[in-house]
């Protein structure tokens, strides 16, 4: 009886032992099945294996509180069958997903359901789990070749691409955030307020500011897509770079660093053409000294000139300079809009004095005999066909001052005769006057009752 008492006792304690070992067994994490070489899990969390995914500065709701099945299958064996879903449906059973391919556009990877391309489902040192920092993320897939120049825009340069596009959907093109420019004046601020109020805002400024600026990166100031503001312009301003590049004399704006950019603002202005000033203002703004000419002459400072002769030439009273000059160049004397002879004597033709017949009667050089054309007459006698319309004619500034002057008429008080200020010695009576015009002896007119001059 003591023997078999014996028998059962080692047989209990053997067989808890054994019991107390296999719970040991089945609760250990790391336990393998000998016969299927099988990970066993247990009783384990998954966490508890898996704890680094809770250690980076964002980890993903579900797996701060633990629960794991929420995206990954539960499997005794624990293979790597974890997902039980396309990535993407699996993603919207909690992300609404008209916040993510409701839209006319939709970002390549969302719409085929590679979220996990960007975002880290687990944990990372990156806001929104990102995979990476941008914008090294975006470069993933995107040639990084786009911001290796010179020039960088703002938000690429800081690795803010998101600033311009919506990673995941958008209504607009490229993915951008807004419509076309609006997406720019999100930033520029200045712009958006400027083109409100301006009476003239350029057409891209209107349409699409990538039209002139890289949105990305170039290699030239600004952003630009060509290399200063005169290649710039003449991409699109055809006519006037085939006019520039054929004119005998160009502006000399146009050769300054500034450029095209020396007159005009490139997105809006209250003056016609986009004007930086008012006409005559700006052109004043570098006329206010002598500046050399292409022709080797030195022009005056017409600033200075205006300010001390007051009767004004009628496109001065205007302050439109351009209505005799071309702003671009020319292939007149002094960049004028029309032939006008450059020198004293010219032979008569109606064509030599085209710019001035803009404006003036041509029958005022081709009448001999008027009352009523001019107050330039001996009697009947038109002074003015008597000085022009000749072989060897006078021209009409040999006479008048095309600015102004301090006389009426704009009549000069000297005019250059080679290295002479030539005299010529105007004076107004009451139905008349008289020159003495250098060397000449004094000449008489009136209107009324005419003069026989010697």
């Amino acid at each position: 009886m003591v023997k078999e008492k014996k028998r059962l006792g080692l047989l209990f304690l053997a067989g808890f032992f054994f019991a107390i070992l296999s719970l040991n067994f089945m609760s250990s994490p790391t336990a393998v099945n000998a016969a299927t070489r099988k990970i066993v899990v247990g009783n384990k969390k998954c966490i508890d294996c898996h704890s680094k995914m809770r250690k980076d500065k964002y980890v993903h709701g579900v797996v701060a509180v633990a629960q794991c099945t929420i995206c990954h299958v539960k499997t005794g064996e624990h293979k790597f069958k974890p997902l039980p879903r396309q990535i993407s449906s699996l993603c919207f059973r909690c992300h609404d997903k008209n916040n993510f391919i409701s839209k006319k556009h939709v970002h390549l990877v969302v719409k085929i359901g590679l979220c996990t391309q960007c975002h880290n489902p687990h944990h990372s040192k990156y806001k929104f789990l990102l995979r990476k920092k941008q914008p090294n993320l975006c470069f993933k897939c995107h040639d990084k070749k786009m911001i290796d120049k010179k020039f960088i825009h703002g938000p690429v340069a800081f690795g803010q691409c998101t600033i311009c596009h919506n990673p995941h959907q958008s209504n607009f093109p490229r993915m951008l955030m807004a419509k076309g420019n609006n997406v720019c004046f999100t930033c520029h601020t200045d712009k958006a307020r400027g083109i409100k109020t301006a009476k003239f805002v350029h057409k891209p400024v209107k349409e699409s500011c990538v039209y002139c600026h890289s949105p990305h990166a170039t290699n030239y100031k600004y952003q630009l897509k060509a290399d200063g503001s005169k290649a710039l312009c003449l991409k699109c301003h055809t006519k006037k770079k085939k006019w520039i590049a054929e004119v005998k004399t160009k502006h000399g704006a146009l050769a300054t660093k500034k450029g095209c950019l020396a007159c005009h603002d490139p997105h809006f202005s209250n003056y016609p053409y986009q004007l930086r000033k008012q006409p005559m203002t700006l052109c004043l703004g570098c006329h206010n000294k002598r500046i050399k000419a292409t022709d080797g002459t030195m022009l005056p400072n017409m600033k200075a000139y205006l300010a001390n002769h007051k009767d004004w030439h009628g496109p001065i009273k205007q302050k439109d300079c351009t209505a005799c000059h071309n702003p671009h160049g020319s292939n007149n004397f002094r960049i004028l809009r029309r032939y006008f002879p450059p020198t004293f004597y010219a032979p008569f033709a109606i064509k030599n004095y085209a710019l001035c017949f803009m404006c003036h009667e041509k029958t005022l050089v081709l009448t001999p005999k008027t009352t009523t054309l001019t107050g330039f007459r001996n009697g009947s006698q038109n002074l003015h066909y008597v000085h022009v319309n000749r072989s060897k004619g006078r021209t009409c500034i040999a006479c008048h001052e095309p600015h102004a002057t301090n006389n009426p008429f704009h009549i000069r008080n000297s005019v250059p005769f080679g290295a002479w200020a030539l005299p010529i010695g105007f004076k107004e009576t009451k139905n008349g006057g008289s020159c003495s015009p250098g060397c000449h002896v004094t000449r008489y007119f009136n209107r009324i009752k005419a003069v026989k001059n010697r």
